[in-house]
């Protein structure tokens, strides 16, 4: 028997999405929800109680990092995640496939989940800053282009990776048996299957190659989770699609997990929990890509688009049927001076808004509008000051966690194309620059 419960409570008419509950052992999560991402069990530049005041309700940690820093069994030994890093609610660790993709194929080509998106992903900008051959070297300190870098510091095989840590330059494995073992160690409510994530350059070959390693390894993972677990289950696992912007090996994928089962002692039958979508993709199709795969994989279990989170692409995924997304761009932008409003994101850097007194967004009730205002968080970047990177974090959070519970309610209120049409008539992209 399993602590978890997935229900949908509204379909959205005339397309895929919908608006459930979650339950897990930690608290039950209303979705479709947005995943706050802390990546080293913090979120940072915040404090749990700040992450809870803004409306999250789930928090994901990265396996990578955590397995290297302070170690599994050191989070074990706490009493799991949550107690350890003092959060109360529900939480998440992704699998550390993405991880591994960027040491591998992506490093130095600043791949990404979405190709023509040019801002590197937390990891990369952990790796992108060393050169590993156990000595730590800032690259941008030591004017170093990355793309000249030609050694890889991951090597796949049919059975796992063998990688390098960006601490020490220490070699290291991961199996879909030790990614599982990892993630139990550290006890989260949801985990993931060992995948293998492309970079969305790799050639259609390639990427078939590697969903048959990724199913291969979601069989594994389902297997050893399965000799990991109690009665009842303490966590629930989710498969991870994949196929790039293939949509034959997108489909083949979603047909495959959802079929993958193992026998029971009481001679039942169990799957997967739920589903992640991985991999990368296309800006223009991407959500073409989640339809494929949302259209197959059960209705009955909750997706999670794995490291989506722009304030458009929320309306496009929610659309296509994803259920969960998580995202460092919100708090990663954040800490570079990057806020979102009603109107499209603005630099705070800005020359004009120093004299600026009204909001960061006008109407927003998230702390940092209530409290201060442009001028003073423009001031407070320009002097380096670390309440800089606070403030920013929590306006950002707060705008992303509750655009999508008023996209949940306006599925509720059967008038999700009416927002979604009002908002991104609102919302630009303008320049940054």
């Amino acid at each position: 028997m399993s602590a978890f419960k997935f229900s949908i409570d509204k379909k959205l008419n005339g397309a895929l999405g919908r608006a459930g509950v979650l339950n897990t052992p930690h608290g039950f999560i209303e979705t479709p929800a947005f995943v706050v991402v802390g990546t080293k069990g913090t979120v940072k530049a915040l404090s749990p109680e700040q992450v809870a005041s803004l409306g999250a309700q789930v928090v994901l940690a990265n396996t990578y990092h955590l397995y290297l820093q302070p170690g599994a069994e050191t989070v074990a030994a706490a009493g799991g995640l949550g107690k350890f890093m003092n959060w109360n609610g529900p939480t998440m660790t992704d699998s550390g496939g993405f991880q591994v993709f960027s040491l591998g194929a992506g490093f130095g080509n600043k791949d990404s989940k979405i190709s023509k998106e040019r801002e590197r992903t937390t990891v990369e900008e952990k790796i992108y800053s060393s050169i590993l051959k156990n000595t730590r070297i800032d690259c941008e300190e030591n004017n170093l282009d990355l793309s000249e870098i030609t050694g890889k510091l991951a090597k796949i095989d049919e059975d796992g990776v063998t990688f390098k840590s960006h601490i020490d330059g220490s070699e290291h494995r991961f199996t879909p048996e030790s990614s599982i073992q990892i993630q139990h160690n550290i006890g989260a409510d949801i985990i993931f299957a060992f995948d293998e994530c492309t970079s969305p350059t790799a050639s259609y070959e390639y990427q078939k190659e590697a969903i048959g390693r990724t199913h291969a390894w979601a069989r594994r993972s389902l297997l050893e989770h399965k000799r990991l677990s109690g009665k009842p289950l303490v966590r629930a696992l989710f498969g991870v699609v994949q196929g790039g912007r293939y949509r034959d090996l997108r489909e083949e994928s979603a047909k495959i997990l959802s079929r993958m089962e193992l026998a029971r002692p009481d001679s039942s039958r169990s799957g997967f929990d739920g589903f992640g979508i991985g991999g990368s993709f296309e800006k223009e199709d991407m959500y073409n890509a989640v339809g494929w795969v949302n259209k197959i994989l059960p209705e009955d279990k909750p997706r999670h688009l794995l490291g989506i989170g722009e304030p458009a692409d929320l309306f496009g995924g929610i659309e296509n049927g994803v259920d969960l997304f998580d995202c460092v761009a919100p708090t990663r932008q954040a800490r570079n001076g990057t806020l979102y409003t009603k109107n499209g994101r603005i630099n705070i850097l800005n020359a004009k808004f120093t004299q600026d007194f009204t909001p960061v967004d006008l109407g927003c009730d998230c702390y940092t509008c209530k409290n201060y205002t442009r001028a003073y968080v423009s001031h407070l970047f320009r002097a380096k000051e670390m309440y800089a990177a606070t403030l920013a974090s929590i306006h950002n959070l707060y705008f992303i966690v509750n655009l999508v519970k008023k996209i949940r309610q306006s599925i509720l209120d059967d008038r999700f194309f009416e927002y979604k049409e009002e908002f991104l008539t609102r919302y630009k992209h303008i320049s940054l620059n």
